[in-house]
C-alpha cells in the first residue's frame, strides 16, 4: 500500500459503490479523504462506515457537491479551502443513468451535465488547489460504454433536443466525453505537476442504475446480472491505483481497466473533438 500521510484526495460521489470503496482505500493509505456528495445523509452514513473500516479518525469528511448545479459546484472549492489545501487527489467519480429526458436547473439535460459538465467545471474551479500541490492527480471514471452504439459526439444537440432521446445511449456518449475531457486535460496541465487519467472500473454488483428511473431494466434486469458482476471492492481497484501508484507517477492522458492501459476507440482518441468539447464546455459553464 502507497502511504498517502498528507495527502487530501477529494472523492465524488463518495457516499456508495466504487466511490465508497475508494474512500476506504485512500482512507487506509493514510490520506485525507473528503467524501463529496448531494445528499446529506448519506455521506454522514458513508464518513462513519469509512471512519469504522478504517480507524481513520477525523481524516475522512464530507462536503455537499450536487453536479447537477452550477452554483454548489462553484461553491465546493470555497468549501474545500476553508478547511484544505492542496489537493492532491480529485476522483470524479459520481456519475448517473436515467431513462427519461430531464433538465437541470441551469437548462441542460441532466446525465449531460451530471456526467461532464459537472465534473468538467468542478475540476476547473479546482485548478488552483490542484495546482498548489507537488504532485497531483485527476482520476476520471468512465466506462467501456463509450463503445457501445459507437457514439460520438453531437455538438449541435449537446442537450439531446433535437433527436429521440435513449437514456442509455446518451450515457455512453457522456462517458465518451469523459475520455475526451481527460486526453485535453492532460494537454493543457501537463507542464504543472498535474497528471489525469480515465479508466473502466469493470462490470460492478452496485445500486448503479436501479438509484435512477430506469424502472425494470434497474429493478429486474440488473439485480439477475449481477453474478456476472465483480464486487464494488474490486470495481474500485483501478481508481485506486490509478489515485495513488508510483507505478503511474507522471503519466497522463491515458485509458486504464484493470490497472492496465488500454486503448479506448476512435472516437475517444479524436483529438481535435477532445478540444472542441473543451471550448464548449468552457463557454457552458462560463469557465
Amino acid at each position: 500500500m502507497t502511504d498517502l500521510t498528507g495527502k487530501v484526495a477529494v472523492v465524488t460521489g463518495g457516499n456508495s459503490g466504487i466511490g465508497k470503496e475508494t474512500a476506504v482505500e485512500l482512507a487506509r493509505m493514510g490520506a485525507q479523504v473528503v467524501i463529496a456528495a448531494r445528499n446529506p445523509a448519506k455521506a454522514a452514513a458513508a464518513v462513519k462506515e469509512v471512519k469504522d473500516r478504517t480507524n481513520c479518525g477525523d481524516r475522512v469528511t464530507t462536503l455537499p457537491l450536487d453536479l447537477a448545479s452550477f452554483a454548489s459546484v462553484r461553491a465546493f472549492p470555497d468549501a474545500f479551502t476553508s478547511a484544505y489545501d492542496p489537493c492532491d487527489i480529485l476522483v470524479n467519480n459520481a456519475g448517473l443513468l436515467l431513462r427519461k429526458r430531464a433538465m437541470t436547473e441551469d437548462g441542460h439535460e441532466v446525465q449531460f451535465q451530471t456526467n461532464h459538465l459537472g465534473p468538467f467545471l468542478l475540476t476547473n474551479l479546482m485548478h488552483e488547489q490542484l495546482a498548489a500541490s507537488s504532485s497531483a492527480r485527476v482520476v476520471n471514471v468512465s466506462s467501456e460504454g463509450h463503445r457501445m452504439f459507437r457514439p460520438t459526439v453531437n455538438f449541435d444537440d449537446l442537450d439531446w433536443q433535437q433527436r429521440h432521446y435513449r437514456g442509455f445511449r446518451v450515457y455512453c456518449v457522456t462517458k465518451l466525453m469523459n475520455i475526451l475531457f481527460t486526453r485535453e486535460l492532460a494537454q493543457r496541465w501537463g507542464g504543472e505537476h498535474i497528471t489525469a487519467n480515465a479508466l473502466h472500473p469493470g462490470f460492478v454488483r452496485s445500486n448503479f442504475g436501479r438509484e435512477g428511473d430506469y424502472g425494470a431494466l434497474g429493478r429486474i434486469v440488473m439485480p439477475i446480472a449481477q453474478p456476472f458482476a465483480i464486487s464494488v471492492a474490486k470495481g474500485a481497484q483501478t481508481p485506486v491505483w490509478l489515485a495513488s501508484s508510483p507505478d503511474v507517477e507522471g503519466v497522463t492522458g491515458l485509458y486504464f481497466a484493470k490497472c492496465a492501459s488500454a486503448q479506448p476507440s476512435a472516437a475517444a482518441r479524436d483529438d481535435a473533438a477532445a478540444k472542441e468539447l473543451w471550448d464548449v464546455s468552457a463557454e457552458l459553464t462560463s469557465s
